[in-house]
């Protein structure tokens, strides 16, 4: 069974550490940031399933954060804590792109099966019918034996990574997949590459799959977000 990672962002030190002991013992891999700059930091580099965020942090608060991320294209679950427990507080932070908003003091079964809904939640939407075999245009992508036929009736050996970009962009077809979550997916939670990785990745695609490589109409690149594919 895989192990969730989630980034708890609290400064106060005892709430921290008895939520940070809780989720431990639910199964899940936990990270700390005690600010805001430091928590964007580990967002910015890293995969979590959800973030949990204090509101009052130092330097940046959870509010901008929150915005922060959304405007980046971060998809990730946000669970905002916060004792401003005003309907106009939660609005707040659920119109800057939060998924929940729990006030303190908050009773622990309640904040731990917000997380497991909202992970439950999560891992629904990033799980779409998996594709054993795909055909576009001509081209045939068989991903069990890492091959594919294109439309000129070449042969073409996959490798494992191009395989795994190739299924992630097909069973997401029409539908723009960020850098981050590729790198998450592809590459794994914490080992990223120079992003040109995938842009060279992409290129090679373009290259394998369509009809003028310069102009594609299949391998779709997002400036600034990440990658579709449309067939």
């Amino acid at each position: 069974m895989a192990k969730f990672e989630i980034l708890l962002v609290e400064d106060e030190e005892h709430l921290h550490d008895a939520l940070k002991l809780n989720l431990e013992m639910e199964g899940y891999i936990v990270s700390s940031a005690f600010d805001g700059p430091n928590a964007l930091k580990q967002i910015q580099q890293a995969h979590f399933d959800l973030i949990i965020l204090d509101v009052m942090l130092p330097e940046l608060d959870g509010f901008a954060i929150t915005e922060t991320v959304r405007l980046n294209n971060i998809t990730t679950p946000i669970l905002i804590l916060s004792a401003k427990n005003t309907s106009a507080n939660r609005v707040h932070g659920l119109k800057l792109g939060a998924d929940d908003y729990l006030t303190k003091p908050f009773n622990l079964e309640e904040l731990l099966l917000r997380v497991a809904k909202l992970i439950q939640k999560s891992t629904a939407i990033h799980q779409p019918a998996q594709v054993d075999e795909f055909l576009f245009s001509g081209n045939t992508i068989q991903f069990k034996s890492l091959e594919a036929i294109n439309t000129a009736g070449e042969k073409i050996t996959l490798t494992k990574k191009e395989a795994m970009l190739l299924k992630l962009l097909i069973e997401n077809k029409n539908t723009v997949i960020t850098r981050e979550r590729i790198l998450q997916t592809v590459w794994g939670y914490h080992v990223f590459p120079n992003t040109r990785t995938i842009d060279n990745f992409i290129l090679s695609f373009r290259k394998y799959f369509e009809l003028d490589p310069k102009n594609p109409v299949h391998f779709i690149s997002i400036r600034g977000v990440g990658y579709k594919f449309q067939d």
